[in-house]
């Protein structure tokens, strides 16, 4: 069952007036974002679904039926489709010296994680060049490396000038990483942008041509699974921020959101500091004997058509022989902060089989995904996790 709090719907209502107008007839509460203090643990029905606006604009993209925005009356069912993995998954996986690299685990003697895995990182289609191009981590926390590819399925490593010989494009330690293509920012300079996350902060790069990096500096403090993207509805960037909080008013790991017209502005925060925006909730699941409660790990987003799609790691939980479980499943907005999840089952899900290459941890691609022909490719980053000491690889799932 959804759930709504009145007091929530009221505030929205009476700031209508004043807030700002978007493509599809919805007007933003000020402040915006919202000034929460803490995510809810229940689900709460977007205010623009219990009362839409009169008129709704339909001029921009197709329109989803992913809920009911559009939808009066109907005795149609609404059925949600899972993407199918690609039988020649793992389509990336760790072959070169470099993506064997493991410096913690050379450092403790401990056995290495080797890594081709998207991380986040990115996977984009540049029609300049006519090639899929995928950032992903190559080495585990090591290196950012660029394969290309003519049909995103099979994948080449260029060799780059960064280190001869190597399509290592960025050396600086890592964890998780975001790589975003913005063909339309006026530099030339600018149009891939870059986040690495070190040291309890995103470092942030631009890059003329997504090889070539050049430093911006850090933002304030963030988690180090925090991601970004761009939302093309009201041309703000926006940072997914990830935040864990261990008291009596909230559980678990959740995400603080930040945004500005300008990538750069997120450096310290531009001393406005993150809002609370979005956990798991009451409607998640988790394995039983695994967890009490289910997390958010991560969530990445995207505009598609004529709404936000996000993309939401979910953990599941985890034991002594099967580390990190975490299954995407998918979420839907149309002001780009609020988020309708009527199907909470995985749309990536992690295998049952423990040598199977998504047994233990799935993660989304920044971008989450792309439309190729009359299919939607999903690139995920997976390992079995069944000992700490596996491979991270990067598969593709397909909805039609």
């Amino acid at each position: 069952m959804l759930w709504f709090a009145a007091a929530t719907r009221r505030a929205w209502a009476s700031s209508q007036a004043a807030g700002e107008a978007l493509y599809n007839g919805i007007k933003l509460g000020r402040p915006w974002p919202p000034a929460l203090k803490y995510p809810n643990e229940h689900p709460v029905r977007p205010a623009y679904l219990a009362d839409p606006p009169s008129v709704v604009p339909i001029d921009v993209g197709r329109q989803l039926f992913v809920d009911d925005f559009l939808i009066e009356e109907t005795t149609l069912q609404r059925t949600f489709h899972h993407a199918t993995y690609h039988p020649a998954n793992p389509i990336l996986k760790p072959d070169t010296e470099w993506e064997q690299r493991d410096d913690m685990a050379e450092r403790t003697k401990q056995p290495s994680n080797p890594s081709a895995m998207v991380f986040s990182d990115g996977v984009f289609y540049d029609w300049r060049d006519r090639l899929f191009k995928m950032w992903y981590m190559g080495g585990y926390g090591m290196f950012t490396c660029l394969a290309t590819s003519t049909d995103g399925i099979s994948w080449q490593r260029p060799a780059f000038d960064v280190v001869p010989g190597t399509n290592i494009v960025n050396t600086a330690v890592r964890d998780s990483s975001t790589v975003w293509f913005d063909p339309d920012d006026p530099d030339a300079q600018q149009r891939f942008k870059k986040s690495i996350w070190y040291d309890h902060a995103l470092v942030l790069y631009t890059s003329p041509d997504g090889v070539h990096w050049t430093r911006l500096g850090t933002t304030g403090v963030a988690g180090d699974r925090s991601t970004f993207f761009y939302n093309p509805f009201r041309r703000v960037w926006v940072f997914s921020v990830r935040e864990n909080q261990f008291d009596s008013a909230i559980s678990g790991r959740y995400r603080s959101y930040w945004e500005s017209p300008r990538f750069a502005d997120a450096l310290g925060w531009s001393k406005r500091a993150p809002v609370s925006w979005i956990k798991s909730d009451s409607s998640d699941f988790a394995r039983p004997g695994f967890a009490l409660r289910a997390e958010l790990y991560n969530l990445d987003c995207v505009g598609y058509e004529s709404l936000m799609l996000g993309l939401f790691s979910i953990w599941r939980g985890e034991s002594q022989s099967r580390e990190k479980i975490n299954e995407i499943a998918l979420g839907f907005s149309r002001d780009g902060f609020h988020w309708s999840r009527p199907d909470r089952r995985a749309f990536c899900p992690v295998s049952e089989d423990p040598k199977a290459w998504n047994y233990g941890n799935l993660q989304s691609a920044g971008g989450c995904c792309l439309v190729v022909g009359d299919k939607l490719y999903f690139y995920v980053g997976g390992t079995r996790q069944s000992n700490g000491a596996d491979p991270n690889n990067t598969g593709l799932a397909i909805l039609r």
